[in-house]
């Protein structure tokens, strides 16, 4: 893993979809935006069937009394409502593009599941079932989702990530998940199918990238109500308008009623506020994020704190053992073996580098392997999140402990009723330097508990990671580090790190009370996390972003996966959450200003006729009633192009604070929609004027 300075470069699902410029795309989803012209489909975005239904009307209207001014206002109308669908149809696309290519590697792989007596059989990869093991070797296809459970290899993810170079997945830790469709390079593993026919993970990809699983936001939904709420305000006093005229001896052409009700409801707005959303997950994609909802983005968008591992998120996260400080008393050898028995059920890459630091000090052991313990006796007790040890117990009665500081003392003690020996200088010593320690001891038969000494693990925090914070500061949220390490080891990394908080020598229980104890006060969490450890927090969390190398019940738990399985990331998902409501917002801005600039473009030149005293609200000098109206109709449908580009982009991000973001969005897109609209309309009337019967 690498830090993260600046934006992750864009990258996709899979190198055979690439990007497409936007004319292109345009005309290739452009009949895709003729059949959206159903009804059915519309029915669903109110503003646009307001739209629609006016269409309709005119037409009818122009067959029965034709006139250049009817059919060219019929035309610009139905243009209106297919730019509308074309957003739409275009941020769809892309996600199918991205869908055909994964389809692409879904085979139907032969399996060789392993029964009960060891031996194997071979079957469709179709008819495993969650739980079954199947052998994969060198060469071959992964035949389902699952864990490793049995060795180690590297794999070509290629096929999910885009991404060329293999990655090893090995059982235990965090790294033990592998994905249906990725194929083993070397050696041989022993995969457990956590997934049914169907449902594996690149069924899901598929389903997200496509759109069939996405689902209007709370965000959409209130913005939805609100955009309805005006459009039936506008369209009760566009009927209003017609008895006045009557009253005042004149009548107004149904034409004209439609064309003003378009123009005054939030057309532009309702246009695009679906392909917002959908390009708001397709920039996700792009960066190799899957959001399993919409939800998720714009979660990440109103995120004030956020939960950050330390061990490869802040750090490196190759934490190596560097030193061994054994007490007053212990001899170096005895605490280089005590270490290496205490390490041998360990599985995470701490415990291994242990036993390789062990052997590489030409320490020997007396039983240097697993297999020959186990033959003799001995009983493994692996490391979990909750004991925070792992250790040994040998077959002549002794016992090995390695683990936190505090867990280990809290064993000796409730073992012996006192301490053996004190080891907190030497752990302060180690987590002063920012490293991490680890308390070995050992109980000889009949004897009590005594700790033997520390091991010291390193590790390194990330380059730029405290410009990262900053920017998140900048941007009103707090971040938190979490980490197993005791206090002191925390304190170091995190003042280096220059994050705001840290929470030490966390369970998962302490994870899920400190979010929910964030959530209490009002505030939107978010976390990353790889193991079944990390699921309960994901689960809890708002935003949840679960690992793709982690396990099967941490992607399960989360409602996003990062396919590059980096931890940093989370730090740009939040970005892209609130460039998502960023854009929803200025857009919803610039929409609203426009249409008062079209206000008065419209509302002069419909009733100069009968009250001759509004021409001096005629600022644009409009040529005449006829020309101005469609001048208006046809901006309201060109704007709409013109925005298509922007809200498939996003408008751009910058780390600012909310007062300042508000800002800069009225003076850019409120002032921008105002001014728009005049100089548009105005240079279109100029045009149209130059039409028959536009007089």
């Amino acid at each position: 893993m690498t830090a993260l300075t600046d934006h992750v470069p864009d990258k996709h699902i899979h190198p055979a979809a690439p990007r497409k410029s936007l004319g292109t795309t345009a005309w290739e989803n452009l009949p895709q935006a003729l059949v959206k012209l159903d009804p059915r489909h519309l029915v669903r975005q109110p503003v646009i069937f307001v739209v629609w239904v006016g269409s309709v009307l005119t037409t009818v209207l122009s067959v029965l009394d034709s006139s250049v001014f009817s059919v060219l206002i019929t035309l610009w109308l139905w243009a209106t409502l297919i730019f509308a669908n074309l957003a739409e149809a275009i941020a769809e696309g892309r996600g199918k593009a991205q869908a055909a290519s994964l389809r692409q590697t879904r085979v139907d792989t032969a399996a060789r599941r392993l029964l009960a007596d060891g031996s194997e059989e071979q079957i469709s990869g179709q008819d495993l079932k969650v739980g079954d093991r199947v052998v994969v070797e060198a060469g071959q296809v992964i035949p389902g989702d699952g864990d490793v459970v049995e060795g180690v290899a590297t794999v070509d993810e290629s096929a999910i990530t885009g991404e060329s170079a293999p990655v090893i997945r090995e059982s235990g830790g965090d790294r033990s998940a592998v994905t249906g469709g990725t194929t083993v390079l070397s050696d041989r593993i022993v995969v457990q199918i956590t997934s049914k026919p169907g449902e594996s993970f690149i069924d899901k990809m598929i389903a997200l990238v496509e759109g069939a699983a996405r689902q209007k936001t709370p965000n959409e939904v209130a913005l939805s109500i609100l955009l309805t709420v005006l459009t039936i305000i506008f369209l009760l006093a566009v009927m209003a308008l017609q008895p006045m005229a009557i009253y005042s001896g004149d009548r107004l052409h149904l034409v004209v009623l439609v064309a003003l009700l378009v123009c005054l409801i939030p057309t532009t707005i309702g246009a695009l506020l679906s392909a917002i959303g959908i390009a708001g997950m397709d920039r996700l994609v792009q960066r190799n994020v899957l959001a399993m909802s919409g939800r998720a983005v714009e979660a990440a968008g109103d995120v004030s704190t956020l939960l950050l591992d330390k061990t490869g998120t802040i750090t490196f996260g190759n934490r190596q053992a560097a030193d061994v400080l054994p007490v007053a008393g212990v001899d170096r050898t005895e605490l280089l073996r005590a270490a290496y028995l205490s390490s041998l059920a360990d599985e995470t890459p701490e415990g291994r580098s242990i036993v390789d630091y062990a052997l590489a000090q030409g320490f020997t052991a007396d039983i240097t392997s697993t297999p020959e313990l186990l033959r003799t006796g001995a009983e493994f007790v692996p490391f979990t999140a909750q004991t925070r040890m792992s250790g040994v117990d040998l077959p002549d009665g002794s016992r090995v402990r390695k683990g936190a500081g505090s867990a280990v003392a809290a064993w000796v003690h409730a073992e012996a009723g006192h301490m053996a020996h004190d080891v907190d200088e030497a752990v302060d010593t180690v987590s002063r330097a920012g490293g991490t320690p680890l308390v070995v001891a050992v109980q000889d038969v009949g004897m009590p508990p005594r700790q033997l000494g520390v091991i010291f693990l390193k590790d390194v925090v990330k380059p730029g990671m405290r410009e990262r914070f900053d920017q998140l500061r900048e941007m009103g949220i707090r971040t938190v580090m979490i980490t197993g390490d005791n206090p002191l080891t925390a304190a170091s990394i995190a003042a280096e790190a220059g994050v705001d908080d840290y929470l030490a020598e966390a369970t998962p229980e302490d994870k899920m009370r400190l979010i929910k104890a964030e959530q209490q006060g009002g505030r939107l969490v978010a976390m990353a996390g790889d193991g079944t450890n990390d699921a309960p927090a994901l689960a809890q969390a708002d935003v949840g972003v679960a690992m793709n190398t982690g396990t099967s019940a941490a992607k399960e738990a989360g409602n996003m996966v990062d396919l590059d399985s980096d931890p940093t990331k989370l730090i740009d998902i939040v970005g892209i959450g609130k460039q998502l409501l960023i854009t929803r917002g200025a857009l919803t801005t610039f929409s609203i200003a426009n249409d008062v600039a079209k206000y008065f473009a419209i509302i002069p030149a419909m009733f100069v006729g009968i009250f001759p005293g509004l021409a001096a609200l005629n600022v644009m000098g409009l040529s005449s009633p006829k020309s101005a109206m469609l001048a208006a109709v046809i901006f309201n449908a060109l704007i709409i192009v013109a925005l298509i580009p922007l809200s498939l982009r996003g408008v751009a991000y910058r780390p600012l604070s909310a007062t300042a973001m508000l800002r800069r969005n009225l003076l850019v897109y409120g002032l921008g929609g105002l001014i728009a609209p005049f100089v548009g309309i105005k240079v279109i009337d100029l045009l149209v004027s130059l039409l028959p019967g536009m007089a």
